[in-house]
């Protein structure tokens, strides 16, 4: 059985599963270079076709994250009159009526966009949007031991938080609340007000909050976000109404909260505002995970939803709420959507149980022939390399910044080891290299390493595995002085631990660079600058690699390095 995952909105996205098995995830920004695509995944559909050897006529299932078709996503598909009713008694009534009002307006898509052709024979879902988070985070762990599973973002469906009992292949919902409710709403309000994008530099505000001390503002804050008590909302909040725009393929959101709490910012501290928001976020996700581990009398947790890429909170969680599993899907927002309703419409059949997610290495890959007629067409000197691992450890050892361009692309917000910006974390000046010459951010955000998995727990302290870098934990009292790059500020850092049999080219390196220099650890971000998409092929790779300070590439077998290079 063949099931297409289908995202259409914020990180649009697809994928591709055969019998239970994925093939393919990608998002819709690594085809069309515009960070955070909303609109209909075409590119990343057809990538995941090409991957399954496959067209669209031999989809069995097509499940559309959310509870209905977005309006204008079937002038993307030719359906069969059977299949068009689906879509319209999918969608509630208000909304069918704006689609009669809306008809002129959107009218047909031009002759040359090729639409997609399914079966006649092929089924549309429709899976509400936090029911994908949720199935995406069950089903996607390493047990099949009962547990509580939380979804949390800004808003989908008209659900901001949930609670589900996951056991035996099913998800029982538990509880959930609306917009009143909605901390991934605040904590975007606040960075909106800091003057950073909601949606998509919540990150930012998180680095900056450690700089801050949170006591100051909390009584400022309060009255701008929701409040849980035992397990419930008992302070819910009124956002407003919240304006949208789509610029440049990217959905954006503005709400009247901002203007207000930028103005506290001013008077006092933007740090402390940031530290504040921080605080509030983590004891209200913390008590409200805490209270439904003890009502459903279980230690293990399982999350998704954007507001589960904040580390900090996921730190919390992991040290304070006497967890046994933590398991984070790590493609929590809303590009891991599409996988959540694939794998929904998988499991709904009663077939068999989940499979752990180990990797998200499902993008597209290039032969090393390939990217030889890309540089040979441009006229660009490279040389061959029998090892590729050695080659790299060798030029970080050197204090190179290298850019790491192998296998399949990942799925997710993190570079993982196959698209890769990599430096060595053993000078402190390296941070602010990075920031300055690479990626062209903000100088106080952070950086992480990679780390041979059997080696963690010589820099971590009371730590455990993260695969994905979706955790952050205490270091080991003498970690700061050996890989000082990639401490924060406040003692703390984000690993990602790498297993020899998921990854074995990267973990080689980090062998190789333990070698060379002693530590076995270096700094990894993403393979791209501030406010661009993970590079995806060659090209990407290519124009990344001569439009910033990177010292030499290794993509698949073969280097090349900037004049002055080791």
């Amino acid at each position: 059985m063949r099931i297409l995952g289908v995202h259409c909105g914020h990180d649009a996205s697809a994928c591709l599963l055969a019998d239970g098995e994925i093939v393919a995830i990608a998002a819709e920004e690594r085809f069309t270079r515009i960070k955070h695509d909303s609109g209909f995944p075409s590119a990343a559909i057809g990538f995941c076709l090409e991957a399954g050897g496959i067209d669209a006529r031999d989809i069995d299932v097509m499940a559309v994250a959310g509870a209905h078709m977005p309006l204008g996503m079937d002038r993307h598909l030719q359906l069969s009159p059977q299949q068009q009713a689906d879509v319209a008694a999918a969608r509630p009534v208000a909304l069918r009526a704006a689609q009669v009002l809306r008809r002129d307006e959107l009218g047909d898509l031009p002759t040359f966009v090729q639409r997609l052709s399914l079966a006649p024979e092929c089924r549309l879902e429709h899976v509400h949007h936090h029911r994908c988070h949720a199935a995406a985070a069950y089903f996607t762990r390493r047990s099949d031991a009962p547990c509580l599973v939380v979804t949390m973002d800004g808003i989908g469906d008209g659900v901001s938080t949930a609670v589900w009992h996951g056991h035996g292949g099913t998800l029982t919902p538990l509880a959930r609340w609306g917009r009143e409710g909605s901390l991934g709403w605040f904590y975007g309000v606040v960075t909106e007000a800091l003057g950073w994008q909601h949606g998509d530099s919540e990150g930012t505000t998180m680095a900056l909050a450690a700089y801050g001390d949170p006591s100051r503002l909390l009584d400022q804050l309060a009255p701008f976000h929701p409040a849980y008590e035992r397990g419930t909302l008992a302070v819910p909040h009124e956002f407003g109404r919240p304006t949208e725009w789509i610029r440049h393929g990217a959905l954006h959101w503005h709400f009247p909260d901002a203007v207000a709490i930028r103005r506290i910012a001013q008077e006092h501290s933007a740090a402390d505002v940031a530290a504040a928001a921080q605080e509030i976020l983590e004891r209200q996700a913390l008590g409200l995970v805490r209270h439904w581990l003890d009502a459903q009398n279980t230690r293990r947790l399982a999350c998704a939803g954007g507001v589960f890429l904040n580390v900090k909170m996921n730190q919390r969680i992991w040290y304070e709420a006497d967890v046994e599993e933590h398991w984070i899907m790590p493609d929590a927002g809303d590009s891991g959507l599409a996988l959540g309703a694939a794998l929904h419409a998988w499991h709904s059949r009663g077939e068999r149980p989940p499979r752990p997610l180990t990797h998200l290495s499902f993008g597209p890959a290039y032969s090393d022939g390939a990217v030889r007629d890309v540089l040979n067409a441009r006229g660009i000197a490279y040389r061959p390399t029998a090892d590729a691992p050695a080659e790299a450890a060798r030029l970080l050892a050197a204090g190179k910044v290298i850019g790491w361009f192998q296998g399949r692309m990942e799925a997710g917000p993190r570079a993982l080891g196959n698209r890769s910006i990599l430096m060595s974390p053993l000078a402190a000046a390296n941070k602010d290299v990075l920031n300055a010459r690479v990626k062209f951010r903000e100088g106080f955000r952070p950086f992480c390493p990679s780390i041979p998995a059997e080696r963690a727990s010589t820099y971590l302290q009371g730590g455990r595995a993260e695969d994905f870098m979706i955790t952050s934990f205490r270091v080991a009292a003498d970690t700061r002085e050996r890989i000082p790059a990639v401490v924060h500020v406040d003692g703390t850092l984000r690993p990602q631990t790498v297993r020899r049999d998921v990854n074995p080219p990267f973990h080689a390196l980090l062998d190789q660079f333990g070698r060379l220099t002693g530590e076995h650890a270096v700094i990894n971000t993403s393979f791209n600058v501030k406010g661009e998409p993970i590079v995806c092929n060659p090209r990407d790779a290519i124009r990344c690699f001569f439009d910033t300070g990177l010292d030499a590439l290794v993509i698949g077998g073969l280097v090349m390095e900037k004049p002055g290079g080791a």
